[in-house]
């Protein structure tokens, strides 16, 4: 189980520096990957939040791990995209993207901050927090550095990047008359 939601995690790293770099790069954002990102963006990002929260349940309810404090507010900004980015899909609404990337952005800077509390960079407001697991506490670690908010992590950067992308207005390059 650990094995698959961190080869998913590894994925939407990589796929999330790729749609960075197609945001950045026009040259890039005319390839096909990028534009099936930018055109499928509600979609992609309704099913890596669908994903997320059934991998998180998974965790808590089926393999029994207590999710901390930091868990719960990740939880919090994770949760509500699935619905969110369900009715965008369902009734073509595309003004929605920028409350998902919004979200996103948010729940990666507490997943990036859960993170490195882990690795002893920062300090962490929850030690011990009443009947909550120790946000320190690493129930998975895959690969040498996946655990389970660097999956959180990975997915909201996914989100975010494949809605950055899919809200860029392409540049329509003028037709020249040759």
């Amino acid at each position: 189980m650990n094995l698959l939601w961190s080869t998913l995690s590894v994925v939407a790293e990589i796929l999330a520096i790729g749609l960075v770099a197609a945001y950045i790069s026009p040259k890039l954002r005319q390839t096909p990957i990028a534009a099936f990102f930018r055109d499928k963006g509600l979609l992609i990002a309704f099913v890596v939040s669908l994903l997320a929260t059934a991998g998180s349940l998974i965790y808590s309810d089926v393999l029994g791990y207590e999710p901390c404090k930091l868990c719960w507010f990740q939880r919090i900004f994770m949760y509500p995209q699935v619905l969110l980015m369900g009715m965008a899909l369902f009734k073509k609404d595309h003004g929605m993207k920028i409350y998902g990337f919004v979200m996103s952005a948010i729940g990666a800077a507490i997943a990036l901050f859960h993170y490195t509390g882990q690795l002893g960079l920062t300090p962490l407001p929850c030690s011990a927090v009443g009947y909550s697991a120790s946000c320190a506490q690493k129930f998975v670690l895959e690969f040498g550095y996946i655990t389970i908010p660097m999956m959180a992590f990975s997915a909201f950067i996914l989100i975010a990047a494949t809605l950055l992308l899919s809200m860029k207005r392409e540049e329509v390059a003028p037709i020249s008359a040759s």
